[in-house]
């Protein structure tokens, strides 16, 4: 098992996009130049989390919300679902997908990472003219999951509490 800070990266992006699955809702971040990649990417295994993602684990990065543009002409379809008072959990009302957890009032938003577009997760081998995105994408630096792992005291036995990825990081039993 690799410590978080064993765990190479490859590119760090400057920005990225993403949508939901419809696209009625489009976001671009603008990473800060400190940014730090591994602190601020991990997973979540609390039931809420599981019910929203209809998987076993969120996986997240997580962005200063300043740093986030809705890029979408209109933001009408995203909708907040709130599991616990404060606690916004934001999805598309066209298509359902699940793009967000936030503290409403809070200065970070933890996006779904499946949410990010394919150019910039894994390159989709699409040739960018400008070279900000290599052909690899960014996806080892999106995903490293070396930040926090929430809720562990949730894991399933024999399948998420022997996953290497999920070993990484910080891990915190409830959050």
């Amino acid at each position: 098992m690799a410590a978080a800070t064993d765990v190479e990266l490859g590119p760090l992006p400057k920005r990225v996009t993403g949508s939901c699955q419809c696209g009625k809702i489009a976001y671009r971040v603008e990473f800060p130049p400190d940014h730090d990649f591994k602190q601020n990417n991990g997973t979540c295994q609390c039931t809420q989390c599981r019910k929203s993602t209809s998987s076993l684990f969120f996986l997240y990065f997580k962005v200063p919300y300043a740093h986030l543009t809705w890029t979408s002409p209109s933001t009408a379809s995203l909708k907040n679902y709130y599991c616990t008072p404060g606690m916004a959990r934001g999805f598309c009302s066209e298509c359902g997908t699940f793009l967000y957890w936030r503290y409403e009032n809070g200065p970070h938003i933890s996006l779904a990472i499946g949410t990010v577009d394919p150019l910039y997760l894994f390159g989709e081998g699409a040739e960018n003219t400008n070279g900000e995105v290599p052909k690899e994408g960014f996806g080892r630096a999106l995903a490293n999951c070396c930040g926090a792992h929430e809720w562990i005291k949730n894991e399933i036995k024999g399948v998420t509490d022997g996953m290497e990825l999920l070993q990484r990081g910080e891990r915190i039993p409830e959050s």
